[in-house]
C-alpha cells in the first residue's frame, strides 16, 4: 500500500491553530517568519489573524494562525481562542529554562482545565540564543513532560532568525489536526488503538470481496486504486507482500493479505509516521477523526412528532436474521457473549455494554441471546436513538440505503381516533411506589428469576420482548420503569406521555399506602393526557398477590378502576409465577388505543360542558334555520302578493 495525497477530513473550513505561551518568547516572530518567509524588525505586541498560503503544504488546507497575550487584562479573550482552537502551540525561549518549566507547572494544566482537548504541539523558540555552551537533547528535555501530558503530540525548537525549522512548527500542528496520533495509535503499548483496529475490520471485510479472509493480488489492488487513486505494480504488491511475511508469517497465507497482515501495515505506517496513509484510508471510507462513520454517512435527523416513534423495517429485519445466523457459529439458536463482542468487532463498540441495552433482553439458560432477544434490543435501540440504530447496522454490514432501515410510525393521536394502530413496537410506560413490584415485573418478563432482596431502580430501566400473538404475528412490547420519585419530573415535561402506548400502575395489594400512591399516579397521568391531548390506556396492576390484601382493597380498586372507566385490576404475583397474562393485556391495550382510557372527574366535566355546548350550537343552529326557511317563505309570499296586485 502506499500513501497519496490524503482527504483534510475533518478540518471543515481550514485549520485553526492558536499559539500560546509567556510573553516574550518568540510568539510573533514565529508567525511573521512562517507567514512572510522573513524574520521581523519591527512586531505589534499582538499579531492579528495570520492566514499561511494555502499551497504552502501538500495538503493545501486553509491555516489561520491566532496569536494570543498572556497579560491578564487579555484573558478573556485568550480563553475564547483556546477554546475554538483546532491545534495549540505552546511556546518557551530556549534561553530561559523558566519558561519551560512553565508549561508543566501552569499553560499545560491551564489547557486541561479549560477542556481544550485538541493536539499540542510544543515549539522551543529563539535556538540562536541558546548557543553551543548550552548543549541540551531535547528528547531528554521533553519526555518527563510529554510522560506526562499525552496531549502533546509533538516537540520541537526553531529559530525565526535563521529560518530554522519555522514552516514544520505549523506543518506539524496541521498534521496533529488532520492526522491525529492519538485516535489510532497507544503510544506507551506502541499498538493500534481497539477503535481503530475495529474501523480497519470492518474496511478489510468491504474490500474482501470474495469473503474468504484474505485479500488476493486484484482485491488489493482495487483497495489502493479507491484509496489513492493509483493502482500498484505486480512488483509493488509482491513487496508488500514480503514486508508483512518476513516480520508476520501469518500476515499472508496463500489466498493474500490476511486480516493480522493488515493491521500489521497500519501499525508499521503509524510508527513510521506516516499517519497520512491510515487517515486516508479510514476517510475514504466516511469515518471522522473520532473514528465513526461521519455524519453525511448516516440519515438525516428524523423529522417526526412527540407521538411518532421509529421502527425497522421488514428489509433490515431480514438482514438481522441473517446476521443472527451468521453469528450463531455453534448453531445453538442463541448469541453466546463472544459471539455478540465478534458481532460488533466492526462497530465503534458493542452498544449493548451499556445501559440501557445491558440486561434489558431475555437470556437463555446458558446465558445467549435467542432470536427474539437479539431483534427485541434491535427494537428498542431503534425505539430510543434511531440514528445510532442505523449507524451500528452499517457497521456490521448493513449495504442498502440506510433510509431503507427505519420507518417513522403514524402518530398515536391519529391511531386513537381510527380506534387501530399499524405499530409493531409498543412502549409501556411502568408506575408505582416504592417496593410496589416494578422492579420484579419487568425481571419477569425477561424471565429472570424472583428474588425477595429489595433494589431500589434509580434512573429509567428497559426492558424488552417479543409478545406472540395470535395467527403467528409478533409484536415488542418495550417496558419502562418509572421510579417513584422520577415521575413528577416526568410529568413536568409537554411532551412526557406522547411516546406511551400503554401505561400500566402497580402496587402491593396487601399495603393501603401503596394502592394510595398508584392511584395518585394514575390521576396525575390521566390528567396530564387529558391537558395535552396525550391520553393512553392504563391498566391497574395489584401485585404481591400471595400475600393478604389490605381490608377494602377490592373494594377500593375496582370502585377506582370503575370511576376512570378502565378494566378492573390485575391481580399477579411474581413470587408464584402467576402473571394473568399482563403482558398479553397491555399488547391488547396498546393495539385498541381507544380503549381503556381513565377519564378523571374534571375531564368528565370538561366533556359534559361540551356536549351541552355543542348541543346548544345544535339548538341555535336549527333556530337559525328555520328562521332563514320562514324568511324565505314570507319574500317568497310578498313577492307574489305584489305581483298579483
Amino acid at each position: 500500500m502506499a500513501g497519496g495525497a490524503p482527504a483534510a477530513g475533518g478540518a471543515g473550513n481550514g485549520v485553526r491553530i492558536v499559539v500560546a505561551g509567556d510573553a516574550k518568547t518568540g510568539k510573533s516572530s514565529l508567525i511573521v517568519t512562517a507567514a512572510a518567509e522573513n524574520f521581523p524588525t519591527n512586531v505589534p505586541p499582538v499579531l492579528p489573524p495570520t492566514r499561511l498560503p494555502v499551497d504552502l503544504y501538500p495538503e493545501r488546507v486553509p491555516v489561520t494562525i491566532i496569536d494570543t497575550s498572556s497579560s491578564p487584562e487579555n484573558r478573556d479573550r485568550l480563553v475564547e481562542d483556546l477554546t475554538r482552537a483546532d491545534a495549540v502551540v505552546l511556546t518557551y525561549a530556549c534561553d530561559r529554562r523558566e519558561t519551560l518549566d512553565r508549561l508543566s507547572t501552569h499553560w499545560l494544566p491551564e489547557l486541561r482545565r479549560l477542556e481544550v482537548k485538541v493536539p499540542v504541539i510544543v515549539v522551543g523558540c529563539m535556538l540562536d540564543k541558546r548557543g553551543d555552551q548550552q548543549p541540551v537533547s531535547l528528547e531528554q528535555v521533553m519526555s518527563p513532560i510529554m510522560q506526562q501530558f499525552r496531549e502533546i503530540e509533538t516537540c520541537i525548537e526553531c529559530s525565526a532568525l535563521n529560518h530554522i525549522q519555522i514552516p514544520e512548527v505549523f506543518y506539524y500542528a496541521q498534521k496533529a489536526v488532520l492526522h491525529p496520533t492519538a485516535p489510532l495509535f497507544d503510544q506507551e503499548q506502541q499498538v493500534l488503538k481497539p477503535r481503530c483496529v475495529r474501523a480497519l475490520k470492518r474496511i478489510f471485510i468491504l474490500c474482501d470481496h470474495d469473503r474468504d479472509g484474505a485479500l488476493s493480488d486484484a482485491e488489493l489492488n482495487d483497495f489502493q486504486v479507491k484509496c489513492f487513486n493509483a493502482p500498484l505494480q505486480a512488483s509493488e504488491i509482491v513487496g508488500v507482500k514480503r514486508v508483512v511475511q518476513e516480520k508476520l508469517r501469518e500476515g499472508v497465507d496463500e489466498r493474500g493479505l490476511t486480516l493480522t497482515g493488515f493491521l500489521f501495515l497500519h501499525a508499521l505506517f503509524i510508527e513510521k509516521g506516516r499517519l497520512e496513509t491510515t487517515w486516508t484510508v479510514l476517510r475514504k471510507f466516511g469515518y471522522n477523526n473520532e473514528i465513526r462513520l461521519c455524519d453525511d454517512q448516516l440519515p438525516p435527523p428524523i423529522k417526526k412528532y412527540p407521538d411518532q416513534s421509529v421502527e425497522l423495517t421488514t428489509e433490515a429485519m431480514e438482514f438481522l436474521r441473517k446476521i443472527f445466523f451468521t453469528y450463531d457459529v455453534d448453531c445453538d439458536g442463541a448469541l453466546r457473549s463472544h459471539e455478540v463482542e465478534d458481532l460488533f468487532s466492526t462497530a465503534p463498540e458493542n452498544p449493548w455494554n451499556e445501559a440501557p441495552y445491558v440486561d434489558a433482553a431475555e437470556k437463555t439458560a446458558l446465558g445467549g441471546l435467542s432470536l427474539d432477544g437479539f431483534l427485541s434490543l434491535w427494537a428498542l435501540m431503534t425505539l430510543l436513538d434511531p440514528i445510532r440504530s442505523v449507524e451500528t447496522l452499517i457497521y456490521i454490514g448493513y449495504g442498502s440505503d440506510p433510509l431503507s432501515a427505519i420507518r417513522v410510525t403514524r402518530r398515536r393521536r391519529l391511531d386513537r381516533k381510527k380506534q387501530q394502530t399499524e405499530r409493531t413496537v409498543y412502549q409501556c410506560f411502568v408506575f408505582g411506589p416504592k417496593e410496589s413490584g416494578k422492579s420484579a415485573l419487568l425481571n419477569a418478563f425477561i424471565g429472570r428469576p424472583f428474588t425477595e432482596e429489595y433494589v431500589p431502580t434509580t434512573g429509567n430501566r428497559y426492558a424488552v420482548n417479543v409478545i406472540n400473538q395470535p395467527e403467528g404475528l409478533k409484536k415488542t412490547l418495550v417496558l419502562r420503569e418509572i421510579p417513584e420519585e422520577g415521575v413528577k419530573e416526568l410529568l413536568s415535561k409537554k411532551d412526557a406521555l406522547a411516546a406511551c402506548d400503554v401505561a400500566v400502575f402497580v402496587h402491593d395489594s396487601s399495603r393501603e399506602p401503596s394502592w394510595e400512591k398508584a392511584t395518585e399516579m394514575l390521576v396525575d397521568v390521566a390528567s396530564q393526557g387529558e391537558a395535552t391531548g396525550y391520553e393512553v390506556p392504563c391498566l391497574i396492576v395489584a401485585a404481591k398477590d400471595d400475600l393478604d390484601p389490605y381490608l377494602t382493597e377490592i373494594q377500593d380498586s375496582t370502585r377506582v378502576s370503575q370511576d376512570m372507566g378502565i378494566e378492573a385490576p390485575i391481580p399477579l404475583s411474581t413470587k408464584l409465577g402467576d402473571f394473568s397474562n399482563i403482558f398479553h393485556r397491555a399488547v391488547r391495550a396498546a393495539e385498541h388505543p381507544h380503549l381503556s382510557i381513565p377519564e378523571t372527574s374534571a375531564g368528565k366535566s370538561r366533556k359534559q360542558y361540551h356536549r351541552l355546548l355543542n348541543r346548544s350550537l345544535v339548538f341555535i343552529s336549527v333556530g337559525a334555520a328555520v328562521a332563514v326557511v320562514g324568511l324565505g317563505v314570507y319574500r317568497v309570499y310578498s313577492a307574489k302578493r305584489n305581483s298579483s296586485s
